[in-house]
């Protein structure tokens, strides 16, 4: 018996029987030998963790754009977040931690430059749209190592599409992701907007401090102990009624003072301004793209298709540097870009 098919056993003896089981995954596109030592989710962990588009999360914005300051989220560290929050919540239920913290490191690969206002853009230009969700599981399926993708499993793929607010993935390691990005978010948002002084913990109405807590720290113990002690030995992920209405509203109160407010998204015109640019530069100049995109068109991929695919997949910095390249005159281009 190999390590792997020990593994397996030991998800059969210590699981949750509601568990997505390694063994019983409905497997890749392109069928593949079985590695010797890890069961195909930690398999699949590992390819997201070990891609290109995972390391360049790093220098992506969460929510505030160019932040003075080294401790703002960005766009990986809000995914190390939500991938600490789910594997405790799975740990806890005993869920499949591997399922989970796949699904949670690959759930934001798709996401562009300059967070949700690059996405706004590229939804507008495009004909069939722009969803961060559906370009996440395009970068594992056809952009990543030169096209040919990642090959992961159908159950990392549908846990990574379906977690949005208004989806629902098929598995329960998927729901607990998919609730988990949304604790994440809502709270260190919250830390950053204080940090960046556009609110105090203060203006947060008290009504929803007494249901989920006076801190950050304390409002993320809650929605993890709520969420954990509502789906004991259950086939659902679950908060409680007045917990799940709490979070809600912290989220509404999130949107209407700090994803909204004028202070934090200052630099969004100029950040939409530039995906812009760029997007109708490069569909007249498809010719500055890399090699594998070509190969993408040959294939009847869409133009507009490819050109989104090239400009999501950039930094913010990255951004900067071709906006400057292509619109500035050197003269006057800033130091290092």
């Amino acid at each position: 018996m190999s390590i792997r098919e020990e593994m397996e056993q030991m998800e059969r003896e210590t699981l949750s029987p509601y568990a997505t089981l390694s063994e019983n995954s409905k497997g890749r596109d392109i069928p593949e030998e079985q590695c010797d030592i890890r069961p195909v989710f930690q398999r699949d962990r590992d390819r997201i963790l070990h891609c290109k588009a995972f390391r360049r999360l790093k220098n992506k914005t969460q929510v505030f754009l160019t932040p003075k300051g080294d401790h703002y989220r960005t766009r990986l560290s809000h995914t190390l977040e939500v991938s600490q929050n789910a594997r405790t919540i799975a740990k806890a239920l005993r869920l499949n931690e591997d399922l989970v913290e796949a699904i949670a490191l690959g759930h934001d690969l798709g996401h562009t430059p300059f967070g949700h206002a690059g996405e706004y853009v590229l939804n507008e230009l495009c004909e069939d749209g722009f969803r961060h969700n559906e370009q996440s599981v395009r970068t594992v399926e056809k952009l990543e190592k030169d096209g040919n993708g990642l090959n992961l499993t159908w159950e990392v793929r549908d846990g990574i599409l379906n977690h949005q607010t208004k989806l629902m993935p098929h598995t329960l390691e998927g729901k607990i992701v998919r609730l988990s990005d949304k604790i994440a978010y809502i709270n260190h948002d919250i830390d950053d907007a204080i940090r960046a002084q556009v609110l105090t913990e203060d203006d947060i109405p008290m009504e929803l401090k007494k249901t989920l807590g006076f801190s950050t720290r304390q409002r993320l113990n809650t929605l993890i102990h709520n969420i954990i002690m509502n789906s004991r030995d259950r086939d659902d992920i679950i908060m409680s009624a007045e917990v799940e209405e709490a979070m809600v509203e912290l989220r509404k109160f999130m949107f209407e003072h700090v994803y909204k407010n004028p202070v934090a998204k200052s630099e969004e015109v100029k950040a939409k301004a530039m995906i812009k640019q760029l997007f109708f530069y490069y569909m007249e100049h498809i010719e500055l793209l890399p090699q594998k995109y070509f190969r993408m068109l040959e294939n009847g991929e869409k133009k507009e298709r490819v050109v989104s695919d090239y400009i999501a997949g950039m930094t913010d910095q990255y951004a900067i540097t071709k906006f400057s390249e292509y619109f500035l005159p050197q003269a006057w281009q800033v130091d290092g870009y």
